[in-house]
């Protein structure tokens, strides 16, 4: 088994996160992440919590956070007086995001649904001997299984 190297340069960190190099690039110029030094030949390192750090910037912008939001969120973090007071912050943070990420999986939830229903009720337009237009479609004599027409559909013809 191969040994880890101690330091990671830019490439590393882009192919070990799944970030560009210039995202990779981008973090360090926000401040986000910072070389624990130089190479000889001058690249410059990281250690291996930066991957940690670049993948924690992911997840943050994921919850919808933009990279300068984040940027001056961790500097406020660092101008806290204490570890608690900072953790503080953090944990109301996560509360706000967690019930936003809450109401988004209820709207997702609904949509799952909605879509589900329509495509049970589309099944039966493989029947449909209608040549007509689809203005038609709002008209349509076959025997669906729904007891409504599922909104994603009558939208088609709600215009």
């Amino acid at each position: 088994m191969r040994e880890q190297p101690s330091f990671l340069q830019v490439g590393d960190l882009a192919e070990l996160s799944g970030k560009t190099v210039r995202a990779v690039h981008h973090y360090e110029e926000l401040g986000l992440i910072k070389p624990a030094g130089r190479s000889q030949g001058g690249y410059r390192l990281f250690t291996h919590d930066t991957l940690t750090r670049i993948r924690w910037v992911g997840m943050l912008q994921d919850l919808g956070l933009s990279l300068s939001e984040i940027r001056d969120w961790l500097q406020d973090l660092e101008d806290k007086q204490t570890g608690p007071v900072a953790m503080r912050e953090v944990r109301a943070l996560f509360e706000r995001k967690l019930a936003e990420t809450r109401r988004s999986v209820d709207r997702l939830k609904t949509l799952e649904s909605e879509l589900l229903s329509s495509i049970e009720y589309l099944t039966t337009c493989t029947s449909c001997r209608h040549e007509e237009s689809i203005a038609a479609c709002g008209a349509c004599d076959q025997p669906h299984t729904e007891v409504r027409t599922p909104q994603l559909i009558a939208g088609i013809h709600g215009g």
